[in-house]
């Protein structure tokens, strides 16, 4: 572990760099590969941290713009080595955009583009409704959610609005991005390509009536084996409103999307959206989701549908600029106890996103409200990340299992509120919350997979421990620090005594699934944040 708290990816060359260290030190140097003093600077004492309980001082080195490798040190130790350049997020989008490819289901990972990390077709066998046995469906595709092999519509639904918002917000980003999967070099950017797979996938869930199915799984998780090795069999798990809701937005969003490149392909994702809404509108009352006695796998829950249906009637406006689906978005967004939200269990702010980003008439009162809310969230976690010694927009409740998910996703509200003002001064606390994911926090880790000299390596995922390679598939990101562990492991070794700061409720081991598991919907707002970095 180092002493010197930094971003071990790196900086660009004009934005705020500032590191932290937790004891009283003189003053420290930024140094290149060769010993080379570039820069001499002060530590300013920050003082107390609550959330973290260290005492902090942080060191700005700002003035380094000189592309490079560098390493800051002094009297007390020295940090991981990092980049400063234009280039200095290259590999960590390449890594977490990637790993969506590693999780791809029903198909074969071949050397050619997995290298080591390679396995045969998995979950190729007929699913059967979970209800009714007799129903028979062949589905196919999609990613693999998180540490298990299910496959799950809402948070698929999530991740892949993300990723698709980062291409059209961030178009340029992704412009000549290669990401060597099978379909690199057709007429689709890679980041869409890999988006395809799990369209193609959520498309299948869909019923003849319009509803949709809310999971397919197996009945229980798989032991810790490689996917082809997982040949219980499959479900489709019943049908939900939140799952219906979501489909029809993100085949909506996808729509607008694809239109560009396939405009028979997202004709038939306008289509399924608009047989999704049909089965909205007949089927007003909320219908839940809770396993049924005899499944174990993610259930994925929630209390209503609220945001689920004001979400997909934003994206259905925002597709068509029908003026019932803008009626029916401002009759949502009044049952609605707004919160900006970006995660599965509230997509509310999804549906914001969505306004934000249509060409159709909007009332402008209303876009006003909408566009003061994102600022205002935004402002709240600037003030929050003031009084945090290692710049981190999170209070104490955020540190619940996926800690990292709310941290990407306050980044992203960040970029947001950057993108309605036109001004860029929420950039540097966007990129705090990007900064504390990749080093600059209390346990001085990056918390994505093969990228820092110190990164976790143990995640909660059956392949990564199934194939017997030491060295963890690169790019996967981490739930991260949660203050109340529930995993049986953290608590059998007594982890953390009462008392524990939050920010060091974290262990690296593949048996402690609530603070280290990896799931899509926490790469994909860390992609949007890099996108929204790089965009400059």
């Amino acid at each position: 572990m180092f002493e010197i708290y930094v971003n071990q990816a790196g900086y660009l060359p004009e934005d705020r760099k500032v590191a932290v260290i937790c004891q009283e030190s003189a003053g420290f140097t930024v140094q290149d590969m060769q010993g080379n003093v570039c820069y001499e600077g002060k530590w300013n004492y920050f003082g107390p941290d609550a959330l973290s309980g260290d005492t902090v001082w942080q060191g700005d080195f700002s003035a380094i713009k000189k592309p490079g490798r560098y390493v800051l040190r002094c009297e007390k130790g020295e940090s991981a080595t990092f980049l400063i350049g234009e280039n200095a997020y290259g590999k960590l989008l390449y890594d977490v955009l990637r790993a969506f490819y590693y999780l791809r289901c029903g198909c074969a990972l071949e050397k050619e583009h997995a290298g080591v990390y390679t396995h045969a077709a998995c979950h190729t066998g007929i699913a059967v409704e979970w209800d009714n046995p007799l129903v028979k469906k062949h589905i196919l595709g999609g990613w693999h959610d998180a540490g298990d092999y299910g496959r799950y519509v809402t948070p698929g639904a999530v991740a892949l609005s993300h990723l698709m918002y980062a291409h059209m917000l961030y178009p340029a980003v992704f412009e000549k991005l290669k990401m060597n999967i099978p379909e690199s070099g057709n007429n689709l950017p890679d980041i869409l390509n890999e988006c395809k797979w799990e369209m193609d996938w959520i498309v299948q869930m869909q019923r003849e009536d319009g509803a949709v199915y809310h999971k397919h799984t197996t009945a229980h998780h798989a032991p810790f084996v490689m996917p082809e090795e997982d040949t219980a069999q499959l479900f489709l798990l019943p049908v939900s409103s939140m799952a219906t809701a979501d489909f029809c937005a993100i085949c909506a969003q996808g729509y607008r999307v694809f239109k560009e490149y396939d405009k028979e392909y997202a004709a038939k994702l306008l289509a399924a959206a608009k047989k999704a809404y049909q089965w909205l509108k007949e089927n007003p009352e909320f219908l839940g989701f809770k396993n049924p006695d005899g499944c174990g796998t993610g259930g994925y829950g929630q209390r209503d549908d609220l945001s689920n249906r004001w979400w997909a009637a934003a994206e259905m406006y925002t597709a068509t600029g029908e003026a019932e689906y803008l009626k029916d978005a401002m009759a949502q967004f009044e049952t609605l106890h707004f919160h900006l939200s970006l995660g599965w269990g509230d997509v509310a702010g999804l549906g914001v996103m969505a306004l934000m980003t249509c060409q159709y008439p909007v009332s402008e009162a209303w876009m006003t409200a909408l566009k003061k809310e994102v600022v205002e969230a935004a402002e709240k976690f600037v003030s929050i990340a003031d009084g945090c010694g290692y710049n981190c927009a999170m209070v104490e409740q955020n540190y619940g299992w996926g800690s990292n998910m709310p941290l990407m996703q306050h980044g992203m509200i960040l970029a947001l509120a950057d993108l309605v003002e036109g001004k860029g001064r929420f950039r540097n606390c966007m990129l705090d919350q990007l900064h504390v994911l990749m080093g600059v926090n209390a346990m001085g880790i990056s918390y994505v997979t093969g990228n820092g000299d110190y990164a976790y390596n143990y995640p909660h995922l059956r392949p990564a421990d199934a194939d017997g390679i030491d060295v963890c598939i690169p790019g996967m990101v981490s739930g991260g620090p949660n203050r109340r562990p529930t995993d049986g492991y953290a608590k059998e070794l007594g982890l953390f005594p009462e008392g524990t700061p939050p920010m060091k409720c974290y262990y690296d081991d593949v048996r402690c699934y609530s603070l280290n598991e990896i799931t899509i919907y926490w790469n994909s707002p860390v992609v949007f944040v890099l996108a929204a970095a790089l965009n400059k």
